[in-house]
């Protein structure tokens, strides 16, 4: 805790000092802090304020000969604002594109890349890149990796089932039928249910700033609210244009609510992105009120196919990878980081969280109360299915199919 105190001290400090600092004076006040500090207190200090560790080191380098002689003068000029080497990418365009194509590979079962990881060390990635005309150093790798989300993580238990002998190839199938609409310029969407949360002032995992002990009051115990009820966000991703739309509804998560959710979105946001959209093509979980199996669903999506006049295909993930869904990595885990230690005590508290979360990357949100009902337990005949105007893939047809639209009775 102590040593907690000292930092978060630290920080303060630097945090006030850092506007009426020059180049220089920054270097060296980082340097005289970490002396204080102790052995560890580079790193230590970096971590705290963001200052490159040699930066910091090169400030003790002055500091020391500064005590040799106090009396020498001071090194003549600074470099203006912005002067300095360039960044690497600014130097080489297309370096961070070649990086992502090494670290976000097709042969690792998942041609979408939903899930963000690396198999290499920064020196192997960082020898590749320099090979393909990129030269680069280790370090340089890293920190372009950390900018851009990545991290290094160990094995994760996220396989639901056993693995379906044609995992890989409907992940190549879906793959090239996202590829094929983005070069069509037509509208991709990645859609799925982010998990069910009690509204009220329950705990959220997580923390944020507050006045020094006073942090945020909560109930001890987690019951449901009567009252409040819970929030059931559906979210849908645009992949090509990475922006989102929640629906956040008070009823249970059925297909009829999940499709509510889709028109929702083409009507307020892809409709007036996709002018000239043709066709949409929905990429999904294999369960769910969104799920393969779900006879509701596609009696849903019928009914939207032939208000948009437009065919729907949908691709599912196979069995046991509905934690590979895109959506969960590009837009679920930035909202759950938005709201991190936040209670949700309110639909319109999590309507402007969710509506507010935003990247570096330039991720765009916006979100919707959904106060409709959607009754659980209907059932759709063999008759109803058999009157769909659905088209199989010849590829697992379960899993790829097309809903066309129905033509209307003038």
């Amino acid at each position: 805790m102590q040593e907690e105190s000292v930092l978060r001290a630290i920080e303060l400090k630097y945090r006030s000092l850092n506007v009426l600092m020059d180049e220089r004076m920054r270097r060296q006040w980082a340097a005289a802090e970490s002396r204080a500090y102790g052995w560890g207190g580079v790193r230590a200090v970096s971590s705290v304020i963001g200052m490159s560790p040699n930066t910091i080191r090169k400030g003790l380098a002055e500091l020391a000969v500064r005590d040799e002689n106090p009396d020498a003068p001071l090194e003549s000029g600074l470099r203006r604002k912005g002067a300095g080497r360039k960044k690497r990418i600014e130097a080489d365009p297309q370096l961070l594109q070649a990086l992502e194509s090494l670290v976000e590979p097709t042969t690792r079962g998942d041609p979408e890349s939903a899930l963000r990881w690396t198999c290499k060390s920064t020196t192997l990635l960082a020898q590749e890149l320099t090979r393909q005309r990129h030269p680069v150093s280790p370090r340089t790798v890293g920190r372009l990796l950390n900018e851009s989300g990545y991290s290094l993580q160990s094995n994760r238990k996220t396989l639901e089932g056993d693995s379906h002998p044609d995992r890989n190839a409907q992940f190549e199938y879906i793959n090239a039928s996202v590829k094929r609409f983005q070069q069509r310029g037509q509208p991709v969407i990645s859609v799925d249910t982010k998990k069910k949360e009690l509204v009220g002032a329950f705990r959220n995992g997580g923390r944020e700033w507050q006045p020094k002990g006073e942090p945020e009051e909560v109930k001890v115990h987690d019951f449901l609210d009567p009252d409040l009820g819970e929030a059931i966000p559906y979210g849908v991703y645009d992949l090509s244009e990475n922006q989102g739309w929640v629906s956040v509804g008070i009823d249970p998560d059925t297909a009829r609510f999940a499709t509510e959710a889709i028109r929702r979105w083409w009507k307020k946001m892809g409709s007036k992105r996709y002018r000239d959209a043709r066709e949409l093509l929905i990429t999904a979980d294999g369960g769910g009120s969104n799920g393969s199996r779900c006879r509701l669903w596609k009696v849903a999506l019928q009914e939207l196919a032939t208000k948009m006049e437009m065919p729907i295909h949908v691709r599912h993930f196979p069995p046991g990878t509905s934690k590979w869904n895109r959506i969960e990595h590009r837009m679920f885990s930035h909202i759950t980081r938005n709201w991190r230690g936040r209670p949700l005590v309110s639909h319109e508290v999590i309507i402007e969280l969710i509506a507010n979360t935003a990247t570096q990357t330039g991720l765009k949100i916006r979100a919707e109360l959904d106060t409709g009902h959607y009754p659980t337990g209907l059932s759709v005949t063999d008759a109803e299915l058999a009157a769909l105007n659905l088209k199989r893939a010849d590829f697992h047809g379960e899993w790829n199919y097309t809903l066309l639209p129905l033509r209307r009775n003038k």
